[in-house]
């Protein structure tokens, strides 16, 4: 091991997957107001463990004085997407950021490991600002489904228990495995329109539950208890029989009241 001061080294790259991970979320949220849907369910960053950098570095013949030009995914990112397709709409919208360069794309997708492994990767160049100055770190940005990413997990797990030297009877399980992970996505997106309506009508629920809450919230806080009161006995009644249409109703009756409170307020 070279005499380095390795936090130093790995601080730029620990800035840049907060940063990139704040991104990404941020995007999702953003994608989520503007078009009800996300094709992005969640998002997750790592800085390699030093004794990975160094084990890598060693298979790969990378000296120590390039490690941060031979090794690619010291900063890494994860994407995790409920279908196939939203993999390649989140590598559009990668794609298309000003805040970062694309340097290659790997498809282990569509074509995907002997090992079952899949998984769509971006390696970029991200510039980060540090206290010495402006620099670029490589990045790498792995988009999956939620079934490969578990497949992938367990993968890492065996290959970490077994030095990367798999039995060949677990490592045939883990091929059917793969096998069984790729046609549960498959299924999923044959349903994907009864998959995201039942989610965006789940969603629409919750957000109707609470808004009327919330709004009696406001009518207390303008000191109309007994409107609050009445409106609290008619969401009790409408929530038991999951009258959600009522619910809806109830909401802008409510929203109207508080109109009428924020009048008498001001007068």
């Amino acid at each position: 091991m070279d005499g380095r001061d390795w936090s130093l080294f790995l601080q730029p790259y620990e800035q840049a997957v907060e940063e990139l991970k704040v991104k990404f979320k941020t995007m999702r949220v953003e994608l989520k107001i503007r078009e009800a849907y996300a094709p992005i369910e969640f998002v997750t960053g790592r800085v390699k463990r030093i004794s990975s950098i160094l084990e890598k570095a060693k298979r790969l013949n990378v000296p120590a004085d390039q490690l941060d030009t031979g090794i690619e995914d010291i900063a890494g990112i994860r994407i995790m997407c409920q279908f196939v397709d939203d993999i390649h709409r989140v590598a559009d919208l990668i794609r298309s950021r000003k805040d970062l360069s694309l340097v290659y794309e790997k498809d282990y997708i569509t074509n995907f490991k002997d090992s079952g492994y899949r998984s769509y990767h971006m390696i970029v160049n991200y510039p980060v600002q540090t206290a010495l100055g402006y620099k670029i770190v490589l990045a790498e940005i792995q988009i999956r489904t939620l079934a490969m990413n578990f497949w992938a997990t367990i993968e890492h797990s065996l290959n970490y228990k077994f030095k990367e030297s798999l039995p060949e009877d677990v490592r045939n399980r883990l091929k059917k495995a793969a096998e069984a992970a790729a046609q549960l996505d498959t299924e999923m997106t044959s349903i994907r329109k009864e998959i995201l309506d039942a989610q965006t009508e789940f969603e629409e629920q919750s957000n109707v539950v609470s808004k009327v809450l919330n709004g009696i919230q406001d009518l207390y806080f303008y000191h109309r208890v007994r409107e609050a009161a009445q409106f609290q006995m008619k969401f009790n009644e409408q929530f038991e029989k999951e009258d959600y249409q009522g619910l809806n109703q109830l909401s802008l009756d409510i929203q109207t009241a508080i109109g009428k409170a924020k009048k008498a307020n001001q007068s």
